[in-house]
C-alpha cells in the first residue's frame, strides 16, 4: 500500500541506479587500495612505519566526518550535497592517482573520506525519500544491501585487476568513472529538494572539530609508536592531546543544545555493546586484510588478481554467516551467547593466521583461516548491527546509522595504526638479529604474526566484556497492525 502522503518519486528505479554507483564508489575504496598498496609502495617508496595511513588517512576522516556529513546534507539540500560530495571524491581520487609522492598520496585518501563522509549519509537519506511504497522499498533495500555487503569483494577484485593489468593508480582514477556517471544521473533524476536542517537547529561544529581533532591525535600517536618509541613527546602529547578532546567532546555532546550525538543513543547497554563490538570488528577486519595483503604478495608471490581473490571465501564465508546468526542462532540462543562465542571463534581464526612462516600454503595456513574467521566475523557483524538500531527513537534513527558506520570506521583506523606498528617494530627487531638470503621475508612474517596474536587477543578480551555487559532480555514486542512482532522477526530494521 503507498503512502499517500508520500507521492511516487519519478524515474526512481533510476534514481537507485544512481544512488548505488554512488554508494559502490565509497565502498569500493575502502578494500580496492589494500591489494594495490604494495605496489605503491614500491612505485613511491614509503616506508613499512608509513603505510598504514594510506588505510588510516582514509577511515578516520570517514568515520571521524560521518555524523557532521549527515547534518551538512539536511542543511544543503541532498541533491546538492551528493552532488559535491560526488564530484570532491572524483577530485581527490585524481589527485591520489597522480601522486609523485607519499604525502600527495595520503592528502588525496584523507579528501576521499572526507567527501565519503558526506556521500554515504546522502545517498541513504535520499533512497529511504525515493522510495515510499513498502514493497518497493523492500526492493531497493535488498539491492542496497547487495551493494554493501558485495562492495567490499568487488574491490579486492577491482584492485587485483587493475593492478596486475594497468596500474595501482588505476585503483583510484576508476572513481572518476563511477563519479560522472553519478553526477549525470543526478541531474537528469534527482529532483532539487531544500535542505532541512532549521537554522534553529544549528550544525555542532565544535562538536565536529573536537572528535575529528581527537581522533586524529590519538591515531597519530599510536601509529607513529613504531618510528617515535612511546616515550617520545610525539607520542606521549598526540595521544594526551586526543584522548583530552575525545572527553571535551563527550561533554559538549551532554550539554549542546543540537548535539552530533546524542549520548541517549549511547545509554543502552546492548545498544552501546553493540558499537563497541562494531568497533573491534572493524579494527580487527581491516588490520588482517591489510597483513594478509602484503603477506600473500610479498611472502607467497601471489599476483594482485590472486591476492584479491584470495579473500573471497572469508566473504562467502561471512555473508552464510550473518543470514543464519540473524535468522537461527541469536533468535534461540540470544546475542548474549552467540556475540562473545562468535568473537571466540574469530580469535581462534586469527590465532591460526599467527603460525603462518615463509614456506606456508595458502591451502593449508590460509584459508582454513579465513573460512574460521569469516564464519565469526558473520555472527558477530549482523548481529550487532541490528542491536544498534533496534528500539531506537526514529528521530534517533539517523544518528543510530551514522554511528554504525563511524564505529566500523574508526576502529579500522586506530586498529591499523596501532598494529601496523608493532608489526613494523617487530620485523625491525628480527631484522637486527638475523641475517641471510630468506631473512626480509623471515621478519616480515613474524611482523605479520605478532599482529595476528594481538588482534586475537583483542577479540578474546572483548569476547569476556561483552559476556558481562550485554543484557539477557526478551524481545521487544511491537504492534504492526493487528499482529504483534518480536524485534527479532521485525529484524530490528529502521529506514
Amino acid at each position: 500500500m503507498t503512502d499517500s502522503s508520500a507521492p511516487l518519486t519519478p524515474h526512481r528505479w533510476w534514481v537507485l541506479a544512481v544512488i548505488v554507483a554512488g554508494q559502490l564508489m565509497v565502498i569500493l575504496d575502502a578494500t580496492i587500495v589494500n591489494i594495490a598498496l604494495p605496489s605503491a609502495q614500491a612505485d613511491l617508496g614509503f616506508s613499512d612505519h608509513d603505510r598504514q595511513w594510506i588505510i588510516t588517512a582514509y577511515a578516520l576522516a570517514f568515520g571521524s566526518l560521518l555524523l557532521l556529513g549527515g547534518k551538512v546534507s539536511d542543511a544543503i539540500g541532498r541533491r546538492t550535497a551528493f552532488i559535491i560530495g560526488l564530484s570532491g571524491f572524483a577530485a581527490a581520487s585524481a589527485l591520489g592517482g597522480l601522486a609523485t609522492g607519499f604525502p600527495q598520496l595520503v592528502i588525496a585518501r584523507a579528501l576521499q573520506g572526507a567527501f565519503g563522509a558526506l556521500l554515504a549519509p546522502t545517498a541513504l537519506a535520499l533512497l529511504s525519500t525515493t522510495f515510499t511504497e513498502p514493497a518497493e522499498k523492500r526492493r531497493a533495500f535488498g539491492v542496497w544491501g547487495a551493494v554493501a555487503g558485495g562492495g567490499g569483494a568487488l574491490g579486492l577484485l577491482l584492485g587485483g585487476v587493475l593492478t596486475e593489468e594497468l596500474d595501482w593508480r588505476w585503483t583510484l582514477f576508476v572513481n572518476l568513472a563511477f563519479a560522472a556517471l553519478a553526477v549525470i544521473g543526478t541531474v537528469v533524476f534527482i529532483r532539487r529538494a531544500r535542505g532541512t536542517q532549521s537554522r534553529r537547529n544549528p550544525i555542532d561544529i565544535l562538536g565536529a572539530t573536537l572528535v575529528s581533532g581527537g581522533l586524529f591525535g590519538l591515531v597519530f600517536g599510536l601509529g607513529n609508536v613504531s618510528r617515535d618509541g612511546w616515550g617520545s613527546w610525539t607520542t606521549v602529547g598526540s595521544i594526551a592531546a586526543g584522548l583530552v578532546l575525545l572527553l571535551l567532546f563527550f561533554v559538549r555532546q551532554a550539554r549542546a543544545p543540537w548535539p552530533l550525538l546524542p549520548l541517549s543513543v549511547l545509554r543502552d547497554r546492548n545498544r552501546g555493546a553493540a558499537f563497541l563490538v562494531l568497533l573491534i570488528g572493524g579494527a580487527g577486519i581491516l588490520a588482517m586484510s591489510f597483513f594478509l595483503s602484503y603477506y600473500l604478495q610479498q611472502v607467497l608471490r601471489f599476483t594482485p588478481i590472486q591476492a584479491g581473490a584470495g579473500f573471497i571465501p572469508l566473504l562467502l564465508a561471512l555473508v552464510v554467516s550473518a543470514t543464519l546468526s540473524t535468522t537461527r542462532l541469536v533468535p534461540r540462543l540470544g546475542q548474549k551467547v552467540v556475540t562473545p562465542v562468535a568473537m571466540l571463534v574469530v580469535a581462534s581464526g586469527l590465532l591460526y593466521l599467527s603460525t603462518l612462516s615463509t614456506t606456508s600454503s595458502y591451502a593449508a595456513g590460509v584459508l582454513p583461516a579465513l573460512l574460521v574467521v569469516g564464519l565469526g566475523m558473520g555472527a558477530i557483524v549482523a548481529p550487532s548491527l541490528q542491536a544498534a538500531t533496534t528500539g531506537i527513537a526514529p528521530s534517533e534513527a539517523a544518528v543510530a546509522s551514522a554511528t554504525v558506520n563511524a564505529s566500523q570506521q574508526v576502529g579500522g583506523s586506530i586498529g591499523t595504526a596501532v598494529l601496523n606498528s608493532l608489526a613494523a617494530s617487530v620485523a625491525t627487531g628480527y631484522l637486527a638479529s638475523h641475517a641471510g638470503a630468506t631473512a626480509q621475508d623471515a621478519s616480515r612474517v613474524a611482523g605479520y604474526d605478532a599482529g595476528f596474536v594481538a588482534i586475537a587477543g583483542l577479540f578474546a578480551a572483548g569476547a569476556i566484556v561483552m559476556a558481562l555487559l550485554i543484557r539477557r532480555r526478551p524481545p521487544e514486542r511491537i504492534t504492526v497492525g493487528r499482529e504483534q512482532l518480536s524485534t527479532a522477526d521485525a529484524g530490528g530494521a529502521v529506514s
